[in-house]
């Protein structure tokens, strides 16, 4: 029987978690696992007071990420998705990872315009369901800021686009590759990579 380990990749901005709903709803039995969900988890459990305590507490993230990984992993579930704006820096693990629990590895990256991605990514800082503390030098549980536009850890726009570069975003690759460009959401169609997903599982 073959498993699936999904990477969605991406620069923030590129719809990674409206591909995982559209997924979700013809795969509905997938195993969805990001490390953003596990800052958000240790920002609220146990907080920051600066920018070193949250380097700090990114390192735990990713521990607590690839264990729970491997758990999925070790567990033999048929398809696993994670999303995350990868980078080379995470690629080595994850390989080794697919290889030791004998994961079939398929990347879809997305990929945009640089101006198309900056708007996307001011828009979304700025939204109330944005976790705060991707905002902010330090946080703690039941932080409030009414005016995300005064967050104190906001990015530049230079300093995005230098992080794109540098981290390669978009040349991010393990495994069978699906690029989709995002520039413009209307003209992306995902229903046949979908349905040859949907179809992998049901081949085995």
């Amino acid at each position: 029987m073959k498993k699936y380990l999904i990477l969605l990749a991406g620069s923030p901005g590129t719809g990674k978690t409206f591909l995982i709903q559209q997924i979700k709803r013809q795969i509905p039995d997938l195993f969805l696992i990001t490390p953003d969900e596990g800052k958000e988890l240790f920002a609220d459990s146990v907080g920051f007071n600066s920018l070193e305590e949250k380097a700090e507490l990114e390192k735990r993230v990713w521990q607590f990420y690839y264990g729970v990984l491997a758990l999925y992993l070790e567990a033999g579930k048929r398809m696993i998705v994670s999303e995350y704006p990868f980078s080379n820096k995470q690629k080595h693990k994850l390989a080794e990872y697919a290889n030791r629990y004998h994961y079939e590895v398929i990347t879809i990256r997305l990929v945009a315009d640089f101006e198309v991605l900056w708007q996307r990514r001011q828009q979304r800082d700025l939204e109330p369901e944005r976790h705060l503390s991707h905002l902010m030098q330090s946080y703690h549980y039941g932080d409030h800021l009414e005016d995300r536009s005064k967050a104190d850890n906001q990015i530049t726009r230079d300093e995005f686009k230098a992080i794109i570069e540098a981290r390669g975003y978009e040349s991010f690759r393990l495994g069978e590759l699906h690029e989709f460009d995002v520039t413009d959401y209307r003209k992306v169609e995902y229903e046949s990579l979908i349905d040859y997903l949907e179809n992998k599982m049901k081949r085995n």
